[in-house]
Protein backbone atom coordinates (compact mmCIF):
# COMPACT_ATOMS: atom_id res chain seq x y z
CA UNK A 1 0.00 0.00 0.00
CA UNK A 2 2.72 2.16 0.90
CA UNK A 3 4.65 2.11 -2.62
CA UNK A 4 1.12 2.70 -3.74
CA UNK A 5 0.64 5.92 -1.58
CA UNK A 6 4.33 6.85 -2.76
CA UNK A 7 3.69 6.58 -6.58
CA UNK A 8 0.55 8.51 -6.57
CA UNK A 9 1.34 11.11 -4.50
CA UNK A 10 4.27 11.72 -6.51
CA UNK A 11 2.55 11.45 -9.82
CA UNK A 12 0.24 14.56 -8.67
CA UNK A 13 3.81 16.59 -9.11
CA UNK A 14 4.85 14.87 -12.36
CA UNK A 15 2.15 16.10 -14.16
CA UNK A 16 0.44 19.52 -13.77
CA UNK A 17 -2.37 18.38 -11.57
CA UNK A 18 -1.10 19.02 -7.99
CA UNK A 19 -0.05 22.19 -8.81
CA UNK A 20 -2.84 23.18 -9.96
CA UNK A 21 -5.05 21.96 -7.77
CA UNK A 22 -2.95 23.42 -5.02
CA UNK A 23 -2.55 26.62 -7.08
CA UNK A 24 -6.40 27.08 -7.21
CA UNK A 25 -7.13 25.65 -3.91
CA UNK A 26 -4.96 28.34 -1.70
CA UNK A 27 -6.02 31.15 -4.34
CA UNK A 28 -9.65 30.22 -3.49
CA UNK A 29 -9.08 30.39 -0.16
CA UNK A 30 -7.55 33.33 0.18
CA UNK A 31 -10.27 35.37 -1.53
CA UNK A 32 -13.09 33.81 0.51
CA UNK A 33 -11.24 34.55 3.30
CA UNK A 34 -10.83 38.31 2.43
CA UNK A 35 -14.47 38.82 1.53
CA UNK A 36 -15.52 36.26 4.66
CA UNK A 37 -13.29 37.72 7.42
CA UNK A 38 -11.20 40.57 6.56
CA UNK A 39 -13.24 42.76 4.61
CA UNK A 40 -15.94 42.32 6.88
CA UNK A 41 -13.93 43.02 9.69
CA UNK A 42 -15.70 40.05 11.43
CA UNK A 43 -13.84 37.39 13.71
CA UNK A 44 -16.39 34.66 12.59
CA UNK A 45 -14.90 32.00 10.87
CA UNK A 46 -17.72 30.02 10.27
CA UNK A 47 -18.73 31.34 6.65
CA UNK A 48 -15.33 30.91 5.70
CA UNK A 49 -15.38 27.25 5.73
CA UNK A 50 -18.85 27.15 4.60
CA UNK A 51 -18.09 28.90 1.51
CA UNK A 52 -14.68 26.87 1.01
CA UNK A 53 -17.04 23.70 0.55
CA UNK A 54 -18.50 24.86 -2.18
CA UNK A 55 -15.12 25.06 -4.13
CA UNK A 56 -15.14 21.13 -3.24
CA UNK A 57 -17.40 20.68 -6.20
CA UNK A 58 -14.66 22.15 -8.72
CA UNK A 59 -11.51 20.94 -6.94
CA UNK A 60 -11.99 17.28 -5.70
CA UNK A 61 -13.04 15.75 -9.25
CA UNK A 62 -9.34 17.34 -10.14
CA UNK A 63 -7.61 15.35 -7.69
CA UNK A 64 -9.83 11.85 -8.66
CA UNK A 65 -10.66 12.41 -11.92
CA UNK A 66 -6.98 10.71 -12.89
CA UNK A 67 -6.81 7.88 -10.20
CA UNK A 68 -8.19 4.98 -12.06
CA UNK A 69 -9.26 6.23 -15.30
CA UNK A 70 -5.78 6.71 -16.31
CA UNK A 71 -4.62 3.83 -15.49
CA UNK A 72 -7.55 2.13 -17.49
CA UNK A 73 -6.78 4.74 -20.81
CA UNK A 74 -2.89 3.98 -20.47
CA UNK A 75 -3.61 -0.15 -20.26
CA UNK A 76 -1.15 0.23 -16.95
CA UNK A 77 -4.43 -1.33 -14.52
CA UNK A 78 -3.23 -4.95 -15.50
CA UNK A 79 0.03 -4.38 -14.24
CA UNK A 80 -1.73 -3.13 -10.66
CA UNK A 81 -3.98 -6.06 -10.78
CA UNK A 82 -1.11 -8.59 -11.12
CA UNK A 83 1.01 -6.96 -8.62
CA UNK A 84 1.92 -8.19 -5.29
CA UNK A 85 -0.41 -6.39 -3.66
CA UNK A 86 -3.85 -6.43 -2.40
CA UNK A 87 -6.72 -4.85 -4.46
CA UNK A 88 -8.07 -3.26 -0.72
CA UNK A 89 -4.04 -2.23 -0.69
CA UNK A 90 -3.86 -0.70 -4.32
CA UNK A 91 -7.07 1.32 -3.90
CA UNK A 92 -6.27 2.97 -0.28
CA UNK A 93 -2.64 3.76 -1.33
CA UNK A 94 -4.96 5.54 -4.39
CA UNK A 95 -7.37 7.23 -1.53
CA UNK A 96 -4.54 8.38 1.51
CA UNK A 97 -2.68 10.37 -1.38
CA UNK A 98 -5.38 12.00 -2.76
CA UNK A 99 -6.34 12.61 1.04
CA UNK A 100 -3.08 13.63 2.17
CA UNK A 101 -2.93 16.24 -0.59
CA UNK A 102 -6.23 17.74 0.31
CA UNK A 103 -5.36 17.65 3.85
CA UNK A 104 -2.04 19.27 3.58
CA UNK A 105 -3.78 22.47 1.09
CA UNK A 106 -6.51 22.74 3.67
CA UNK A 107 -4.09 23.27 6.60
CA UNK A 108 -1.83 25.45 4.29
CA UNK A 109 -5.15 27.80 3.83
CA UNK A 110 -4.93 27.92 7.51
CA UNK A 111 -2.57 30.71 7.27
CA UNK A 112 -4.98 33.33 5.97
CA UNK A 113 -5.98 33.62 9.63
CA UNK A 114 -2.53 34.76 10.64
CA UNK A 115 -3.73 38.68 10.08
CA UNK A 116 -6.84 37.87 12.16
CA UNK A 117 -4.04 36.72 15.03
CA UNK A 118 -2.78 40.18 14.57
CA UNK A 119 -5.75 41.89 14.83
CA UNK A 120 -6.37 40.15 17.77
CA UNK A 121 -3.38 41.06 19.56
CA UNK A 122 -4.02 44.50 19.12
CA UNK A 123 -6.59 44.68 19.97
CA UNK A 124 -6.23 42.86 22.68
CA UNK A 125 -3.80 45.54 23.51
CA UNK A 126 -6.04 48.29 23.22
CA UNK A 127 -9.15 46.89 25.01
CA UNK A 128 -9.26 47.32 29.06
CA UNK A 129 -12.03 44.53 29.24
CA UNK A 130 -12.27 41.47 29.83
CA UNK A 131 -14.23 40.52 26.43
CA UNK A 132 -13.13 38.16 24.10
CA UNK A 133 -11.91 38.95 20.84
CA UNK A 134 -10.56 36.96 18.43
CA UNK A 135 -11.98 34.05 16.40
CA UNK A 136 -13.17 31.47 18.54
CA UNK A 137 -10.73 28.56 18.86
CA UNK A 138 -13.22 25.87 19.47
CA UNK A 139 -15.00 27.27 16.03
CA UNK A 140 -11.73 26.98 13.96
CA UNK A 141 -11.06 23.52 15.38
CA UNK A 142 -14.59 21.95 14.48
CA UNK A 143 -15.22 23.81 11.09
CA UNK A 144 -11.85 22.58 10.24
CA UNK A 145 -12.37 18.85 11.44
CA UNK A 146 -15.82 19.11 9.42
CA UNK A 147 -14.41 20.31 6.16
CA UNK A 148 -11.53 17.61 6.63
CA UNK A 149 -14.12 15.04 6.92
CA UNK A 150 -16.33 15.97 3.89
CA UNK A 151 -13.25 16.43 2.01
CA UNK A 152 -12.25 12.55 2.82
CA UNK A 153 -16.11 11.64 1.64
CA UNK A 154 -16.13 12.82 -1.41
CA UNK A 155 -12.40 11.88 -2.20
CA UNK A 156 -14.46 7.91 -1.73
CA UNK A 157 -16.82 9.60 -4.33
CA UNK A 158 -14.55 10.47 -6.98
CA UNK A 159 -12.46 7.44 -6.51
CA UNK A 160 -15.46 5.16 -7.31
CA UNK A 161 -16.23 7.33 -9.91
CA UNK A 162 -12.98 7.09 -11.50
CA UNK A 163 -13.30 3.36 -11.37
CA UNK A 164 -15.95 3.16 -13.58
CA UNK A 165 -14.53 5.11 -16.75
CA UNK A 166 -11.25 5.19 -18.54
CA UNK A 167 -12.46 9.06 -19.65
CA UNK A 168 -11.40 11.63 -17.11
CA UNK A 169 -13.26 14.15 -18.37
CA UNK A 170 -16.79 12.08 -17.25
CA UNK A 171 -15.29 10.94 -14.52
CA UNK A 172 -14.58 14.44 -13.30
CA UNK A 173 -17.82 15.80 -14.73
CA UNK A 174 -20.08 12.62 -12.87
CA UNK A 175 -18.01 13.58 -9.90
CA UNK A 176 -18.51 17.02 -10.00
CA UNK A 177 -22.79 16.34 -10.54
CA UNK A 178 -22.58 13.93 -7.67
CA UNK A 179 -20.96 16.58 -5.07
CA UNK A 180 -23.12 19.21 -6.35
CA UNK A 181 -26.53 17.36 -5.44
CA UNK A 182 -24.79 16.31 -1.99
CA UNK A 183 -24.14 20.05 -1.03
CA UNK A 184 -27.12 22.01 -2.72
CA UNK A 185 -30.07 19.69 -1.77
CA UNK A 186 -29.57 20.73 1.53
CA UNK A 187 -29.97 24.34 0.21
CA UNK A 188 -33.36 23.06 -1.23
CA UNK A 189 -34.54 20.78 1.49
CA UNK A 190 -34.43 24.79 3.69
CA UNK A 191 -36.85 25.63 1.48
CA UNK A 192 -39.25 22.84 1.10
CA UNK A 193 -42.27 23.05 3.29
CA UNK A 194 -43.32 19.76 3.69
CA UNK A 195 -41.63 18.24 7.07
CA UNK A 196 -41.23 14.44 5.22
CA UNK A 197 -39.52 15.79 1.81
CA UNK A 198 -37.37 18.49 4.28
CA UNK A 199 -36.56 14.95 6.16
CA UNK A 200 -35.33 13.09 3.16
CA UNK A 201 -33.47 15.72 2.25
CA UNK A 202 -31.44 17.02 5.09
CA UNK A 203 -30.66 13.24 5.75
CA UNK A 204 -28.71 12.61 1.93
CA UNK A 205 -27.31 16.65 2.64
CA UNK A 206 -23.69 16.79 3.99
CA UNK A 207 -24.30 20.07 5.04
CA UNK A 208 -26.81 19.84 7.48
CA UNK A 209 -24.47 17.88 9.32
CA UNK A 210 -21.97 20.04 9.27
CA UNK A 211 -23.78 22.66 11.25
CA UNK A 212 -22.71 21.93 14.69
CA UNK A 213 -18.89 21.81 13.76
CA UNK A 214 -19.35 25.05 12.26
CA UNK A 215 -20.65 25.79 16.23
CA UNK A 216 -17.49 24.19 17.71
CA UNK A 217 -19.63 21.51 18.83
CA UNK A 218 -18.47 17.93 17.95
CA UNK A 219 -21.17 15.73 16.36
CA UNK A 220 -20.66 11.81 16.68
CA UNK A 221 -23.45 11.27 14.36
CA UNK A 222 -22.03 13.47 11.70
CA UNK A 223 -18.64 11.57 11.79
CA UNK A 224 -19.80 8.60 11.55
CA UNK A 225 -22.17 9.76 8.48
CA UNK A 226 -19.05 11.22 7.14
CA UNK A 227 -16.44 7.94 8.06
CA UNK A 228 -19.49 5.85 6.85
CA UNK A 229 -19.79 7.47 3.31
CA UNK A 230 -16.09 7.00 2.72
CA UNK A 231 -16.11 3.39 3.94
CA UNK A 232 -18.56 2.79 1.65
CA UNK A 233 -17.71 3.90 -1.58
CA UNK A 234 -13.77 2.59 -0.62
CA UNK A 235 -15.16 -0.64 -0.53
CA UNK A 236 -17.20 -0.80 -3.84
CA UNK A 237 -14.43 0.71 -5.68
CA UNK A 238 -12.75 -2.47 -3.81
CA UNK A 239 -15.59 -4.83 -5.27
CA UNK A 240 -14.91 -3.60 -8.92
CA UNK A 241 -11.60 -4.37 -9.14
CA UNK A 242 -11.89 -7.67 -7.08
CA UNK A 243 -14.36 -8.84 -10.20
CA UNK A 244 -12.02 -7.07 -12.77
CA UNK A 245 -9.00 -9.16 -11.14
CA UNK A 246 -11.26 -12.48 -10.88
CA UNK A 247 -13.66 -11.91 -13.81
Amino acid sequence: MFAIFKKELRAYFTTPIGFVYSGVFLAAAALICAFTTLQQASYNTSSYFQYLLFTFIVLIPLLTMRMFSEERKTRTEQLLLTAPITITGMVLGKYFAALTLFASTVLASCLNFVPLLGYTIAEQAASTSDTHIGPVGGQLVGCLLGVLLIGAAFIAIGLFISSLTENQLASAVITIAVLAVLIFVGIVAAQVNSSVVRTILSSISVLSRYDNFSLGLFDFSALLYYVSISGVFIFLTVRIYEKRRWG
